[in-house]
């Protein structure tokens, strides 16, 4: 038995000798994954292998004949579907549909995207051998469905409008990504570039955008004189604050000086009503002093004192009257004299 089993494992290696000598290696760049199917094979299953080989490697020991090698790449990838210009070779690619108010529209469209590592083998069994293949048979097709099904829902003024067309182009993206990703594609980005509609439409348009930005311009320049009117007017407001304050501090001041003048002037005359009694009072006692007996006497002797030195002459009136001089100064003086005496002995026997 044991000779048996060396007799068989001798003829199998000189049967596989000859495969093993003409076994392939493959190699994956760096931004690469690699993919094995197998035609035929005497150990293993065959068809697409669900293992994905990783990139910047060497594979060996693969036998020429019964196996196919697909590669894919998986650095970002960047369909541009745009309108060809007069140098461009090749057919227009733009998405062409219709908006929501009914007018014909063309828009350039770029699609950022790559291949999953992971679902590489499902891609080689149900899509496409290279990346080439893959972007249009999958990623192209869908592009212009999905993109298309994102922006008719627009209305023509809104393709003027930077947030709307950002939120179109992010409305793309995720139903793109929702179709693809389950079969390999990874969307990162829609980009929406340049649009065109008829061109007597874009007239209108552009007309009505213009006369929307003077409009808008008006708009602001009457705000400004608005704003300007609003400053000018708190300016003059503050400016009317401070003089009345002005003023009326300048009335207070006013007030208070006259306050003060008044007092002033009130105690000014009270002091001189004061006095003016005081000499009332003294003027009255003097004139009752003056209306008695002493006061005679004392008018008496300030005519006297006023007589006093000056000589007084009596002259006969008559005819043949002899010129005699008296000295009236001795008479007053006598009688003065006379008349204290009388007053003074008049008190005494009282």
């Amino acid at each position: 038995m044991k000779r048996m089993d060396l007799r068989m494992l001798g003829l199998w290696m000189v049967l596989a000798l000859p495969v093993v000598q003409g076994c392939a290696c493959h190699s994956t760049d760096a931004n690469e994954v690699g993919v094995l199917t197998r035609k035929f094979t005497l150990v293993g299953s065959r068809g697409v292998q669900a293992e994905t080989y990783a990139p910047g490697a060497t594979h060996f020991f693969f036998p020429p004949f019964s196996t196919d090698w697909t590669t894919f790449e998986t650095k970002l990838q960047n369909l541009q579907m745009k309108t060809k210009g007069q140098d461009e070779k090749g057919q227009t690619d733009d998405v062409e549909f219709k908006t929501v108010d009914g007018n014909d529209i063309a828009v350039d469209v770029t699609v950022a995207w790559r291949v999953d590592p992971a679902k590489a083998p499902h891609l080689v069994q149900k899509v496409a051998r290279s990346t080439k293949d893959v972007e249009n048979r999958l990623v192209r097709p869908a592009t212009r469905a999905l993109v298309r099904d994102a922006l008719n829902v627009l209305r023509s003024e809104d393709f003027y409008t930077a947030d709307k067309r950002f939120a179109a182009a992010e409305s793309a993206r995720k139903l793109m990504e929702a179709a693809l990703l389950p079969e390999g594609v990874i969307v990162e980005q829609v980009i929406l570039q340049e649009h065109r509609f008829n061109p007597e439409y874009e007239k209108v348009i552009r007309e009505k955008k213009l006369a929307e930005q003077t409009a808008e311009k008006l708009r602001s320049e009457a705000q400004a004189a608005a704003e300007e009117s609003k400053r000018n007017l708190e300016s003059a407001k503050g400016t009317v604050s401070q003089k009345i304050a002005e003023a009326t501090g300048q009335l207070e001041q006013a007030k208070l000086t006259a306050d003060a003048e008044l007092v002033r002037a009130t105690n000014e005359a009270t002091a001189i009503l004061k006095e003016a009694e005081a000499k009332s009072k003294g003027i009255a006692k003097e004139s009752e002093a003056l209306a008695g007996a002493g006061g005679r006497t004392m008018v008496k002797l300030r005519i006297a004192e006023a007589l006093k030195g000056k000589q007084i002459l009596f002259l006969p009136s008559g005819r043949g009257t002899t010129l005699q001089t008296m000295d009236m100064n001795q008479i007053l003086t006598q009688y003065a004299a006379g008349k204290v005496s009388q007053n003074a002995s008049s008190a005494n026997s009282e």
